[in-house]
């Protein structure tokens, strides 16, 4: 199991920015995921956003390609999500995760609202 905590949300009017941040445990496994991120907004499934492979492929959602960038820094056990131009469709609960998911590794999440 890896543990996995987020930070980095917050309140944003649309079209500013925000980065998050997704810190491991488990360090000596964790270069070796394929990671994502994810997010969940009211009463919606939880879906991806984007993942990274661990040798730094990417991919992402169509509805946030262009906009959204996922890296990842093996030596410091993160993987970050670049948001720009963000819109009141991004607010959601993000969350990171391997992918695909394990249920077990699911953490806190942190909150993205965005404000017309």
């Amino acid at each position: 199991q890896v543990q996995l905590v987020e930070s980095g949300g917050g309140l944003v009017q649309a079209g500013g920015s925000l980065r998050l941040s997704c810190a491991a445990s488990r360090t000596s496994i964790f270069r070796f995921f394929t990671m994502g991120w994810y997010r969940q907004a009211p009463g919606k499934q939880r879906t991806l956003v984007a993942s990274i492979t661990s040798g730094g492929v990417t991919n992402y959602a169509d509805s946030v390609k262009d906009r959204f960038t996922i890296s990842r820094d093996n030596a410091k056990n993160t993987v970050d999500l670049q948001m720009n131009s963000l819109k009141p469709e991004d607010t959601a609960v993000y969350y990171c995760n391997k992918w695909p998911a394990t249920p077990v590794d699911w953490g806190q999440g942190t909150q993205v609202n965005v404000s017309s």
